[in-house]
Order: C-alpha cells, then sequence, then structure tokens
C-alpha cells in the first residue's frame, strides 16, 4: 500500500518501509489555554499552535481520522480495521442555550416566532428544539466561542441577528424616557482647572499615590504617614502627604528629554489620623524648569524660566476660576522654598496656596539640571469652597490716560505695599496698577530701590483732563512720602 504524508518539519520523515502493511492514523486534541500559552511562553510559533490555540472541538478528532482512512482505502486500495479506539474519558457537554420569542424581541427589536428563528440558526449549523415555548439551542463543534448562561444567549442572538440580516432591523427611539443627568460639581470643577493648566502650556502628570518617608523628606519631613499592611515594594509602603514630591519625582526622571518642563498634577494627599480614617484633601502641584523659549540658530542665550514665569500662569489660573481679590505675600514659611523668591497666595484674605523657586539645598538633593526649579502647591478644596465672582460692569465712554512714576523706597518696602497704597488713594479713577521696573543703584541711596509703576486713569462721567492727573499723581506721591518716606525719581 501506498501512502503519501505531509511532514511539517524541515528534515526529511519517512513513514513507512518497504515491508510496511499496517498504519495507524492517530487523532487528538488539547487544550487551547496550555497551547497558547507555552507557544508564547517558548516563543515557537508555528501552523499547529496557531490552529490549536484558537481552540478545536474534541469531537472533531473522529471525524478527521475517518476521513484520513476514507482517502487512504480510495487511493491506496488498502482495508480499514472495524474498530475504532477512542480514549475520551471526560468528553465536554454540548452548550445549551435557551431563548424566547421576547428575549429576540427585547434585545433585537424585531416579532419571530419560534419556528423562525429555529430555521434562521439552522443555516448557520446550530441544533434547535423546541420545548415549553422556549428553544434550546446547541452550537456546533466548531463554533467554541458560544457561552453559556446570559453569555450564551447574546451569543446565539447575535447569530439570529447576523443570519436575520442587519440591514432588515428595524429602526426605533427609546420608549422609556432618559433619566436625570446628575453631574458631579467637584470632577467638573477639576476638568475646569485641566483645562485651563492645559491652556497655559503645562503638561499634567499622574503619578502613584504610594510612596516612601525617605523620597519625601526631601521635599519636607512628616511624623506620621498612612502606612500599608503589605506595600508591594519598600518605595511604596506609605501613601503619599506631598503632592509636590510626586510631580518633582516625574520632573527627575524626564529632565534627560528636553530644554523645558512645565508639569502639574491633581490629585489626593492623605493626613492620618489615629484611629480613624485619613483625611484625603485635594491638591494642585506644579513644577517648571529649562528654558524660555526654543533654541535656535540666531538666539545665543535663551532665558530660564523664573519667578515671574510662574506667577504670571497661576495669576491666569486664578483669573480662569474667577477668584477675585488675590494677594500675595513674600514668605519665608515653607522650607522647600527659596526664602528671598518664594510667595503666600491668598483670596479674600484665605490662604489658598504658596509658590516659588525651590530652596538651592532641597535642589541638591535631586538631579534636576542648573536651571532653577519653580513649584507651586494650591489647596484645591478651600479654593473650591470660593464662590467665583462674574464683573460685569458697562463699557466706558470716556477714553484712559496712561502715566508712568518711579518712587524711591527703602529696601524693606514691599512692592505690593506701594501698588495698594496707590489704588487706595486714587480710588475709582485709578483703573489699573502695574509695576514694570525695579532698579538698583548707588546714586539713588544705600538701601535704596526704586520702583517703576504704570498707572492708567480713567473718569466714569467725563474726560480726563492733565490738570485731572496731575491732581491725583501729587495726591498719591504725598501719601507715599508721608507713609512710606518715599521720594518720586526724576
Amino acid at each position: 500500500m501506498k501512502c503519501c504524508s505531509i511532514c511539517r518539519v524541515k528534515r526529511q520523515a519517512s513513514v513507512r518501509g518497504k515491508s510496511t502493511v499496517n498504519i495507524l492514523l492517530e487523532g487528538a486534541a488539547w487544550n487551547f489555554i496550555n497551547i497558547r500559552r507555552t507557544a508564547k511562553q517558548h516563543n515557537l510559533p508555528s501552523e499547529a499552535s496557531f490552529r490549536f490555540s484558537r481552540g478545536v472541538h474534541p469531537a472533531m478528532a473522529e471525524g478527521g481520522v475517518s476521513l484520513g482512512l476514507k482517502y487512504m482505502a480510495e487511493w491506496a486500495g488498502g482495508a480499514v480495521a472495524l474498530d475504532l479506539v477512542d480514549a475520551y474519558p471526560l468528553p465536554p457537554k454540548d452548550a445549551v442555550v435557551e431563548i424566547t420569542v421576547n428575549d429576540v424581541k427585547r434585545w433585537l427589536g424585531i416579532d419571530l416566532t419560534l419556528e423562525e428563528i429555529s430555521n434562521l440558526l439552522s443555516r448557520l449549523e446550530f441544533k434547535s428544539t423546541i420545548t415549553n415555548n422556549q428553544l434550546q439551542v446547541t452550537s456546533p463543534n466548531h463554533r467554541m466561542d458560544i457561552g453559556e448562561g446570559v453569555v450564551g444567549v447574546a451569543d446565539v442572538l447575535e447569530e439570529v441577528a447576523r443570519s436575520y440580516g442587519y440591514d432588515n432591523i428595524p429602526t426605533t427611539t427609546m420608549a422609556d424616557a432618559l433619566p436625570p443627568q446628575v453631574g458631579n460639581p467637584i470632577h467638573e470643577w477639576e476638568e475646569h482647572l485641566r483645562d485651563l493648566l492645559v491652556a497655559l502650556g503645562l503638561q499634567e502628570v499622574v503619578s502613584y499615590r504610594m510612596t516612601s518617608p525617605e523620597k519625601e523628606s526631601r521635599i519636607t519631613h512628616y511624623d506620621e504617614y498612612v502606612r500599608l499592611a503589605n506595600p508591594i515594594a519598600p518605595e511604596k509602603s506609605v501613601l503619599r502627604r506631598s503632592l509636590v514630591a510626586s510631580v518633582i519625582d516625574s520632573l527627575e526622571k524626564n529632565i534627560r528629554y528636553s530644554e523645558a518642563f512645565s508639569f502639574f498634577e491633581i490629585g489626593s494627599v492623605f493626613v492620618p489620623h489615629k484611629n480613624e480614617l485619613p483625611d484625603e484633601p485635594r491638591k494642585l502641584a506644579i513644577a517648571m524648569t529649562g528654558l524660555r523659549e526654543a533654541t535656535a540658530w540666531d538666539v545665543k542665550d535663551s532665558p530660564t524660566l523664573d519667578f515671574f514665569d510662574l506667577k504670571g500662569r497661576i495669576e491666569l489660573m486664578l483669573s480662569g476660576l474667577r477668584l477675585t481679590n488675590i494677594t500675595y505675600t513674600a514668605t519665608s514659611s515653607y522650607s522647600h522654598l527659596h526664602p528671598g523668591k518664594a510667595a503666600e497666595v491668598k483670596a479674600g484674605g484665605q490662604v489658598i496656596g504658596a509658590f516659588g523657586e525651590m530652596h538651592p539645598l532641597v535642589k541638591e538633593q535631586y538631579e534636576l539640571g542648573d536651571s532653577p526649579v519653580l513649584v507651586a502647591e494650591f489647596d484645591l478644596d478651600i479654593m473650591r469652597a470660593i464662590s467665583p465672582t462674574y464683573g460685569i460692569k458697562t463699557i466706558p465712554e470716556t477714553p484712559s490716560m496712561y502715566e508712568d512714576i518711579a518712587v524711591i523706597v527703602d529696601e524693606s518696602v514691599k512692592a505690593e505695599t506701594v501698588e495698594a497704597l496707590i489704588r487706595q488713594t486714587g480710588g475709582r479713577s485709578v483703573t489699573n496698577v502695574r509695576l514694570f521696573d525695579l532698579y538698583r543703584d548707588e546714586k539713588i541711596g544705600e538701601g535704596k530701590k526704586s520702583l517703576a509703576y504704570a498707572l492708567t486713569y480713567q473718569a466714569e462721567d467725563k474726560t480726563m483732563t492733565d490738570a485731572d492727573a496731575a491732581a491725583i499723581r501729587n495726591k498719591i506721591v504725598k501719601r507715599l512720602e508721608k507713609e512710606l518716606g518715599s521720594k518720586l525719581r526724576s
């Protein structure tokens, strides 16, 4: 008897010799999960693993052997043994799914009888019987993707829709009214804040809430933490108490990949309480460093980001949140901020955050390059509790007047103090005050500095003249001389 065989390996193989008269055919099936797992683990893809990893029903083994014996008998003239040895200790049970007319109506929106449903499924080789107003459906051996229970009902209904034709299913509207949509004000407020920060050129980072006391101690020191009973790693043994530390960690990991970074993160910190659940205040942290502008062939020295770049973004952020009566006060209360380059932010007299340049001693503990690192942290719970103010005023019909004044004051006098006195003295006639220059020189005196402000004058009921502006300016200069001992710089 002659027999042809196809070998799947690259070397030659012999399946019979000249004296061979008996050939045994074996058909087998394997657990497709084990096949897929083993092929992936050993990186040995093959035609057989590709086929069997997708599932072959064990009942198909007998059909394959019978078909092979049939062809061998027809083509080689051999005789097929009468008996078939079947080692099938745990044959799988065929999945039986029960569906009703109501199921088809509810899920597909079409009216079909059980006989029509059975006819549609028979086209796809599904076997079905009608029992007690239910259709019991048995999937064919080659459809191992059909499940059981609720999943099986969905699978069979999908086959009904496919056989019926998607184009034949009528379009219908929802019968029930939509339930009332209840929003999440906190989530919506934070999403608005995210949009504002992204529009200002910042990128959001999301970091792990788990950290270690050693990592956070580089920024600030806390005695108590919420500790995990079963941490996944020593460096993730506690829940964070500082969001700034998380953002700085992200900055340190990415510092080599670009010339400038502007990161922010919104998240919770965890403040422990003995025998109670921890508080989880929401915080905003910002970190910026690097060049203000991208380098170019015609730019020799591009300036780096500084304190005022961060302050400008914070002002725009608070303006976008409709928070008014904002004041900035120099502070040295935050150990991770440079004492001379840090400010506390208040809204209506209530502290909402602080920002500034990172303290040099703190920066030394990180690998953050040579550029200044600017950081900020805000308490979102306090900010969200402040009612936004929507200022509405009429468009002025009179023109504005602009004037610059420079005053010499002691080094200890704060610029915000001078600005506050100018606004108080000018009243409603001074609509804007902007500091645009700080000057120090031996000519103006030791321990002195010059502050230059741009003033905007405008009257609501008339066109302001030079005499009107001069009168307001003289009042401002006299008050500054009286309360601060300042002199008008010529």
